[in-house]
């Protein structure tokens, strides 16, 4: 390679070298959804396999393209377990779509830090609008839109929204009761609820031995009793404890169990407790007006978390957190570095220096903007997260709100509860199945029937039934644990999955439990 191409590939950034790659990489990437079926679901590689395909150190010259994608087709796709895959219905969906990918291509071109208002304020005013939208289409109370003193915020993922409201509560309380009383907090979940809890509780120091995981059973269909909730405050309360976060959980990740809200934040309220609603799941299927009942109570809630890149066709990362009060939040979390504030005076300096109108202009507006923030009348969402930075995530959720409308996104969320409703039939009318508890969404937990009441070897049948579906690369499910049982979990929600897709993967299913038993018999 001659110098001058060599010091042309250098550049940083070329408008016409990212038209050429941006068409070859969005050729790439059509057609890879467009062959997507013809790849095993889950990646059968074993561990290390990279470290045998990759040379050791990177090259010391510039590569193609061409080269690179070609080692992606080689090399990392084998590598890869299919999110997007039709036959994807493990864990619950990641979805994907063209109005996501064009929100998520435009974030990543414009590439703006939007910590604060003054660093982009469009970045700030486009998220409070899509969030009250978005609180709209759920029917969410108005003290949670930001006309008043609540709003929207959007987060990495309901792992970091339970950890930022925690911390909330967390510093809200301790503030009534003195810092010292830190070992006194309780925080109250069911036994269904998401792990991201106990791992927030470890990050905010509240002792292990304080959460409460309250047990539930199939009587409720997992979710949690009000008075198990009760009879544990009062005996903290007893105790000298301080109850101080309750987390309910509209779609549990077993079984998409939904706790009745009402009920606990009634509890929460006489307690003064933060009562925090994780719906990251099945929030997406509440923008139905026939869903919306399972969140009924929400207004009793201080804050309500749903991810828009579960199953609202808004590429991963985009979780919705509201809050009641954000000045909760901007208590616990804001900060103001001095490196955020002494542009103001070197902008004063320079003035007094040249006198040029530009350098007071630029004084002027730096003075008003940063004036507003300390003055709360901006929004500065480094206040409502972990993170001083953070990305323009506010254009994809515009985007797949704008490009297809709620209409279209509700037909897309009931079309998936039918496929499952349609499997969960499939599951009930063959005798050597059984569904294990009732579907709610578009999860069906299922497994081969027990015979003679014999849990243990009913437990190995299915965790055999699992290995054998999942290595087989025609599909992928995930498992979980209810009350013993060893259960499978069928998640319809992928963006290209159809009725097709449902049926074959029924079919794989009864062959591969045949098999099974077949050999339990011989």
């Amino acid at each position: 390679m001659e110098n001058g191409s060599r010091n042309n590939a250098l550049k940083p950034m070329d408008s016409e070298q990212l038209r050429e790659y941006g068409h070859q990489m969005v050729d790439f990437i059509a057609d890879y959804y467009k062959t997507i079926e013809t790849f095993p679901v889950l990646s059968q590689v074993q561990p290390g396999y990279l470290h045998n395909l990759l040379p050791d150190s990177p090259p010391d010259q510039p590569e193609t393209l061409e080269q690179v994608l070609d080692d992606v087709k080689e090399k990392i796709l084998p590598g890869v377990t299919h999110w997007q895959s039709p036959s994807f219905f493990a864990y619950y969906p990641a979805n994907s779509s063209v109005a996501g990918f064009l929100g998520e291509m435009l974030s990543a071109g414009l590439n703006i830090i939007g910590f604060s208002w003054v660093s982009s304020p469009a970045a700030t005013e486009l998220e409070m609008i899509v969030l009250d939208w978005f609180a709209k289409l759920l029917n969410l109370p108005e003290q949670f839109l930001s006309k008043g003193n609540g709003g929207g915020v959007i987060q990495g993922t309901a792992s970091e929204a339970i950890l930022v409201v925690l911390i909330a509560a967390r510093d809200k309380v301790l503030r009534r009761v003195g810092k010292k009383a830190l070992e006194k907090l309780v925080v109250y979940s069911s036994d269904q609820t998401h792990s991201s809890l106990l791992k927030a509780c470890q990050i905010a120091g509240i002792h292990l031995e304080n959460c409460r995981m309250l047990k539930t059973d199939s009587s409720t269909n997992y979710a949690l009793r009000p008075e198990s909730l009760q009879e544990a405050v009062s005996g903290d309360l007893e105790a000298g404890l301080i109850p101080f976060f309750l987390c309910g959980t509209v779609g549990t990740t077993s079984s998409t169990a939904v706790d009745p809200l009402a009920a606990l934040g009634e509890i929460a309220k006489r307690n003064e407790m933060w009562f925090h609603v994780d719906a990251a799941y099945a929030g997406s299927a509440c923008i139905c007006p026939e869903y919306r009942q399972h969140i009924d109570g929400v207004e009793t809630a201080d804050s309500f978390n749903m991810n828009a890149h579960k199953w609202l066709l808004t590429n991963f990362d985009c979780s919705l957190l509201w809050v009641k009060d954000q000045y909760a939040l901007t208590e616990a979390l804001s900060t103001n570095p001095e490196f955020l504030k002494n542009k103001v005076l070197n902008l004063y300096f320079d003035f007094l220096k040249f006198k040029s109108y530009e350098s007071f202009y630029q004084l002027f507006c730096f003075v008003f903007f940063w004036q507003a923030s300390q003055a709360n009348l901006v929004v500065d969402y480094k206040d409502w997260q972990i993170p001083l930075g953070r990305r323009f995530r506010s254009l994809k959720l515009w985007m797949v709100l704008r490009l297809y409308g709620a209409e279209i996104l509700k037909n897309y969320i009931r079309n998936h509860i039918k496929l499952a409703k349609d499997f969960e039939q499939l599951v009930s009318q063959d005798p050597n199945f059984e569904v294990v508890t009732p579907r709610i969404f578009s999860l069906v937990c299922f497994r081969i029937a027990p015979v003679d009441n014999d849990e243990k070897t009913c437990n190995n049948l299915n965790r055999n039934l699992l290995e054998a579906l999942n290595s087989s690369g025609k599909l992928f499910i995930s498992h979980t644990i209810l009350s013993g049982k060893f259960v499978l979990r069928v998640a319809i929600g992928a963006p290209l999955t159809e009725e097709k897709h449902v049926m074959e993967a029924w079919k794989v299913i009864q062959e591969e439990a045949s098999n099974i038993l077949a050999s339990q018999v011989n």
